[in-house]
């Protein structure tokens, strides 16, 4: 998730904004159908299943204004859960058809950043995704430079970041990362991890005092442990950007991640993601540990097997 390029520059420091360029990826085996469930449906009638079967498009071929996958990427996915994507107004008006038919059964989309900014788009791309049958959640980019946890919060919730026990809707996603504009300082926004922190932990009480459940975190560990590094937030939901094969270190607090955001450059427009069947270390494979055997949509939003009393 990258702010300079879903949502137009704070004018106030437009001038001094960073270009950005999308790694590539090494092409690789498309992954079986997995079993994970989302909202009750089974990802071996869903996800990664259509582009297996030659659905969806080849390297290289266009897509039409309104696109669901990656232009001219080449891309590997893991395997053994059901693949998803976030997107914001840089992807405008996006394809879901197109998008559920190549695999993706679950959607983040922008909705906020700071109190200055709303996606033009989220109508489409939230209730778009819903329609298709995705489930599908809002996320609010953090700056914590310009105003307070519980101010970024209440706009986050009046500007689409409610959350509803409808069966379809994933909690508010928190996403706090790496700082994009350089008049705001050095990554850590000049902040101390104290001062991150606190920060934080504003944000997440009071979206939980006006939703009535905690939001979801989305980071990276490298940026987490410069600028974050507290353990006390490892009862959340971890979104966590590792842009890789393999997920790699988790977060201090954390024991393992609830969606891994595996790559930005396909299959899907926006940042692709993938949401494990089992939680459990798989010994030899690589992967991290994880926390129970999850749903996501269900009832509460996000269902963890054993561990749901901790999460809500």
């Amino acid at each position: 998730m990258h702010p300079w390029s879903n949502a137009p520059t704070p004018p106030w420091v437009r001038a001094n904004a960073n270009a950005w360029a999308p790694p590539t990826r090494a092409p690789a085996p498309s992954p079986p159908a997995s079993t994970a469930t989302l909202s009750g449906i089974s990802a071996t009638q869903s996800s990664a299943q259509g582009l297996a079967s030659g659905q969806g498009l080849a390297s290289g071929q266009a897509l039409a204004p309104g696109q669901a996958l990656a232009q001219g990427r080449s891309y590997w996915t893991p395997s053994g859960g059901t693949l998803g994507m976030d997107v914001s107004s840089h992807q405008q008006n996006v394809d879901w058809v197109s998008a559920y038919a190549a695999g993706s059964r679950f959607a983040y989309v922008k909705a906020t950043e700071g109190t200055y900014y709303t996606n033009p788009y989220f109508a489409q791309q939230y209730n778009g995704s819903a329609q298709v049958g995705m489930v599908r959640g809002a996320y609010h980019f953090a700056n914590p430079s310009t105003s307070s946890g519980a101010d970024q919060a209440r706009y986050f919730v009046q500007n689409g970041g409610a959350w509803t026990a409808d069966g379809q809707t994933l909690p508010g996603l928190l996403d706090i990362e790496f700082n994009p504009y350089p008049a705001y300082g050095n990554t850590c926004y000049n902040m101390t991890p104290a001062q991150l922190t606190a920060w934080t932990r504003d944000f997440v009480e009071t979206y939980r005092s006006l939703t009535g459940r905690a939001p979801m975190v989305y980071t990276a560990t490298s940026w987490w442990s410069q600028c974050v590094g507290s353990p006390q937030f490892g009862t959340l939901l971890l979104h966590l950007a590792s842009y890789s094969t393999v997920v790699g270190a988790i977060p201090a607090g954390w024991s393992g991640y609830d969606i891994w955001q595996f790559t930005d450059s396909g299959p899907f427009v926006g940042d692709s993601n993938f949401f494990p069947r089992h939680r459990e270390r798989s010994e030899g494979s690589g992967e991290e540990p994880q926390r129970g055997t999850p749903q996501l949509g269900e009832r509460s939003g996000f269902e963890c097997g054993d561990h749901c009393d901790r999460l809500d």
